[in-house]
């Protein structure tokens, strides 16, 4: 059974890493490339990734034994 909740350490680098797919703001690439060319505002962006899931490999946090033995 999936759990309900994400963790927050995941959902804090999902987070992020979502962040970081953004296009470029238009102002930018009117600045860039100057108001006659016409070029779509992800020519610009250095990081691609299309889905927030795939890919980030996140692992889970490793723990501390409590057992004594």
């Amino acid at each position: 059974m999936p759990t309900r909740r994400k963790r927050y350490q995941k959902k804090v680098k999902l987070a992020k890493q979502g962040r970081r797919t953004k296009w470029a703001p238009f102002w930018a690439v009117l600045k860039k490339y100057g108001a006659g060319k016409r070029v779509h505002p992800s020519a610009m962006t250095r990081v691609r990734r299309s889905w927030r899931r795939t890919k980030l490999h996140i692992k889970p946090r490793k723990h501390r034994k409590r057992h004594l033995g």
